[in-house]
């Protein structure tokens, strides 16, 4: 019997040494995993997963020796840590090989929002030019990047390069911030006052829904823009798509919401606003640098003592 079972990887995800060894049970997911003969089941140590497809405590329960779960991605909003963590099953979240693919996305999603390169695009393939230059952007020299999630790797990822475009940095006035360079601000209000750029780069758990609402929004401000690379939950959406009718603030681009893959009708129609699916991680580099770590997780754990439960 096999003592992994894994969900079908993406494209250019391999795992050439466990391929080898024939240790893995491929199964089509959750629902597949519970259907497994007994057997199967309780042969099962490993269970390589992803953070859309998670580990809820029912396929712990389905696989009695599970001890370990590693999961591609930063997400946890699908993995019971908790009910895991009470069955002694260890979570490794490989979440490392995403962090540039990101940072790079939030950039690029300040720069098309302050330069108005879609629009500029559009001016110049319409023939527009022709009757005129495109409008003045705005320069990211000096403008302030607000960070949620400023100490975190993505967060750090973010602002090093928003610091190369010349940018100052704020963030939350937590102790994990302090010693980062950043001007600190006591709550999301504040934090979104003191933004030229408002960037979410944090996970959607409980106690963070809807941090950014109407009143941070109205902080923001006119020339304020939001940019959400974190989860959609992040966000009231009703509030920002009055915010972005009104022009309350200039702008937003977002990589996540909280209804995907629906994007509601008032979103689509919004021209100061940028929408990316859900691609902030979805690199072929990526890919293979997050297989390759998740490959490396599993041999240690089978070829090592049982660790104690934590979460890496």
């Amino acid at each position: 019997m096999r003592p992994i079972i894994a969900y079908p990887a993406l494209a250019v995800m391999a795992y050439p040494r466990l391929e080898e060894q024939n240790v893995m049970r491929i199964v089509s997911g959750p629902e597949a995993v519970v259907s497994l003969p007994e057997a199967e089941r309780v042969a099962a140590r490993v269970l390589m997963t992803s953070a859309t497809r998670g580990c809820s405590i029912e396929i712990a329960n389905a696989l009695p020796n599970l001890r370990f779960v590693v999961s591609q991605g930063v997400g946890t909003d699908k993995i019971d840590l908790i009910g895991l963590e009470q069955k002694g099953v260890r979570v490794r979240c490989v979440g490392e090989s995403l962090t540039d693919d990101v940072a790079d996305l939030a950039m690029a999603l300040t720069h098309m929002l302050c330069r108005d390169l879609v629009r500029a695009d559009a001016h110049a393939r319409s023939g527009a030019w022709q009757q005129g230059r495109f409008e003045v952007g705005d320069s990211l020299v000096d403008m302030t990047m607000g960070i949620a999630g400023l100490s975190g790797r993505i967060g750090q990822a973010i602002a090093t390069r928003a610091r190369a475009s010349r940018m100052k940095i704020a963030g939350l006035d937590r102790a994990s911030n302090q010693g980062l360079g950043a001007s600190l601000h006591d709550g999301w209000k504040a934090l979104a006052a003191a933004s030229d750029v408002l960037v979410l780069a944090v996970p959607g758990t409980t106690d963070l829904m809807n941090i950014i609402g109407r009143e941070e929004l109205n902080a923001l401000g006119p020339k304020g823009r939001l940019i959400n690379v974190g989860r959609g939950t992040l966000v009231d959406t009703n509030a920002l798509i009055e915010a972005l009718q009104t022009k309350t603030i200039a702008g937003a681009a977002l990589d996540v919401l909280d209804t995907e893959p629906i994007v509601p009708p008032q979103l689509a129609a919004l021209s100061n606003l940028i929408l990316t699916p859900h691609i902030g991680g979805q690199t072929w580099g990526q890919r293979a640098r997050g297989a390759k770590i998740a490959e490396d997780e599993v041999l240690a754990f089978l070829d090592g003592p049982v660790g104690l439960n934590r979460i890496i």
